[in-house]
């Protein structure tokens, strides 16, 4: 199975060298999107064995993952992983994700966080578990960290699935796919990952209000445009945990 991993990247100049390298040790296919950057983040990888592309202006975290998976796919992957630039996954657990993929083929593979709650910001914690009831509902499947960036997706999928990816979908892309992917019968399955959050990262780019009312009218209009779906919520709450 060929494995492709792509990182978006935004303004990571501290960490994205570092994420690469550790993440070349895993794979030998490793695309970073730099997607408009500022401060010499994709300078900090043109000599590594990357497959480097840069977004002229910032375009957002979806823009960026679509436009690597475009180049992944076009490369032959059997499947996608992606991750963060900011050091908040352990590229040495990409290994984790690959083997639950052999083990459920067709499925996405989420490094789940939620596990791990002492670790985790209370409010982050909650809002994740939040969000994993909506997007869980809207999928109609149980998913685990709705909100984790590290994730394995495989190929037939990408090819297939219908997400909106341009400038305005920025991080409800990935709330989205699930959903997408939910509806077209393919579901996730976990893995346990640890939750970091280093003390010299940088402040998220996600952006509270703007970002999360994105993915709440983009969550609302999937349940409003199928009636609410009341079995769907029914198996997002009663499935066995991924």
């Amino acid at each position: 199975m060929k494995v492709c991993a792509v990182i978006p990247a935004y303004n990571e100049v501290t960490s994205i060298r570092d994420v690469a390298s550790r993440a070349l040790a895993q794979l030998a296919d490793v695309i970073v999107v730099d997607d408009g950057s500022t401060d010499g983040t994709g300078a900090a990888v043109a000599d590594l064995p990357v497959k480097l592309v840069s977004n002229e202006v910032n375009l957002g975290k979806g823009a960026s993952l679509w436009r690597g998976f475009v180049l992944a796919l076009g490369d032959g992957a059997d499947a996608v992983i992606t991750l963060d630039a900011d050091a908040q996954h352990r590229p040495e657990d990409i290994p984790l994700l690959i083997a639950a993929a052999q083990a459920h083929p067709g499925r996405i593979v989420l490094g789940a966080r939620l596990w791990d709650k002492e670790k985790i910001p209370p409010l982050r914690y909650f809002g994740n578990r939040f969000a994993n009831f909506w997007v869980g509902w809207a999928a109609g499947a149980r998913v685990a960290d709705s909100q984790s960036g590290f994730r394995l997706y495989p190929a037939a999928l990408l090819k297939r699935v219908s997400v909106a990816h341009g400038p305005g979908a920025r991080f409800a892309f990935e709330s989205e796919i699930l959903i997408e992917a939910g509806r077209a019968g393919v579901h996730t399955v976990s893995v346990p990952i640890a939750a970091l959050y280093p003390a010299e990262g940088r402040a998220s780019h996600y952006r509270s209000a703007m970002d999360t009312a994105r993915i709440v009218r983009m969550i609302a209009w999937k349940l409003v445009t199928r009636g609410f779906d009341l079995p769907a919520l029914v198996r997002s709450l009663s499935l066995a945990k991924p």
